[in-house]
């Protein structure tokens, strides 16, 4: 479906409505995030737990929340768009409420995979429901809009988190989540459209489901694409789930400014997205990427060399954070649209893969590479820095690859 074939009126409801909604289903696995960081030294007392044991929260989060990435897309291409994300609010609302009553740390950390396996499922359907809507440019620049607005999810969520643990406690914070999704559900059932008509739908069955995962997983070049943006990711992600230690340890400011390291950050996004929507129709979509990469290496070598030098400091250690942002949300959206255009009738699996991929790469930065670089700030940067250039290994790769099939368009990817 494109926008050209829907009707006027439903029409100007995507162009009116789409961005927020989407937005809005975006900001959960962020705020599921980003709220809690600044209360992991209350949990700990709590729970008498250790910090290594509270980052378990953090990583069992992501770690269930890429296994039902790969889900969530199949799911609504056989059952609609619509459903699966309205489905999956509900979840995400139980769960929140679990988490703020848990009596135990392993209550909480059960909740805690609860709410992992109902967040993605916003983000993962929201990019299928972008690609049925729109092509070419007007998909990229939706994509883009959608980034700029759900980008700024992450820039307050610690400072509302911050807040709220001072003056109610963590579990406020678990609270909140659970009234933001559940005003989202609402919002969604009264005005979220289905994109994906039902002739359009694949059969929910084990024999057709398996052989489009071995097609999509078996694809090379979809490969090379979804490691481009989950590595890409990686660099800007690392000082996320390591902002705890930013903030606290190394440069040495309190539960409320968490700001210092993301607004600069989602700053940067918010700059690359929009850049990335003026681009699109002007410049092709491996010309925009390889500005994104060019801005991206001028990033990490600017903080590497940084902190080779001095100590941590605001604001030189989150300038080249916030450069690196611009460039990675200019690259993304772009690399995601070409990724969903290798499988028209399988966007939504093919978006659920691309997620599974971004996910599993997070879950490892949360639970094993985060503790053993967040150190110094050195370490930290520099890891970010061989992200970057994985991601950059991964284009170049697709690229080889596409030159290499540009004779046979009739091979599946």
């Amino acid at each position: 479906m494109s926008a050209g074939s829907l009707p006027g009126s439903q029409r100007r409801t995507h162009g009116a409505l789409l961005p927020w909604l989407l937005a809005g289903l975006a900001t959960i696995g962020p705020f599921a995030i980003d709220t809690y960081l600044p209360s992991f030294p209350s949990i700990g007392r709590d729970y008498a737990a250790d910090e290594l044991l509270v980052q378990q929260t953090l990583s069992v989060y992501m770690a269930s929340f890429a296994v039902m990435t790969l889900f969530h897309g199949a799911l609504s291409d056989s059952f609609g768009r619509r459903p699966v994300i309205l489905v999956n609010l509900l979840v995400f609302v139980i769960a929140s409420i679990g988490c703020a009553l848990a009596p135990t740390l392993e209550t909480l950390l059960a909740c805690r995979a609860l709410q992992g396996m109902s967040a993605g499922a916003g983000i993962v359907v929201g990019r299928a429901i972008i690609r049925d809507t729109y092509d070419g440019p007007m998909a990229q620049r939706l994509m883009s809009q959608v980034t700029m607005l759900f980008s700024l999810a992450p820039a307050v969520a610690p400072v509302i988190g911050g807040l709220l643990d001072i003056a109610f406690g963590w579990r406020s914070i678990f609270a909140f989540l659970a009234v933001l999704s559940f005003l989202l559900w609402a919002g969604c059932a009264w005005t979220l459209p289905e994109t994906l008509a039902r002739a359009d739908r694949q059969p929910f069955r084990a024999a057709p489901l398996f052989a489009n995962y071995v097609k999509v997983f078996g694809s090379a070049r979809f490969a090379m694409l979804a490691f481009a943006v989950a590595f890409n990711f990686a660099g800007f992600f690392i000082y996320v789930v390591s902002a705890p230690a930013v903030i606290y340890r190394h440069l040495g400011l309190s539960a409320t400014e968490f700001a210092w390291l993301f607004v600069p950050g989602i700053g940067g996004v918010v700059i690359g997205a929009w850049l990335s929507g003026r681009l699109a129709g002007r410049a092709t979509p491996e010309r925009t990427v390889a500005i994104g990469f060019a801005i991206m290496v001028v990033a990490a070598a600017l903080g590497i060399g940084y902190h080779s030098v001095w100590p941590p400091a605001v604001p030189w250690t989150v300038l080249p954070l916030m450069l690196y942002a611009v460039g990675m949300s200019l690259a993304m959206p772009s690399i995601t649209l070409l990724a969903l255009d290798l499988f028209p009738r399988n966007r939504g699996m093919a978006a659920s893969v691309q997620g599974f991929t971004q996910s599993m790469t997070n879950a490892v930065l949360a639970g094993v590479v985060s503790p053993l670089v967040a150190g110094t700030q050195l370490s930290l940067t520099t890891a970010a820095g061989a992200a970057m250039v994985l991601g950059a290994a991964c284009w170049l790769n697709y690229l080889r690859l596409t030159r290499r099939d540009a004779g046979r368009p009739s091979r599946t990817p």
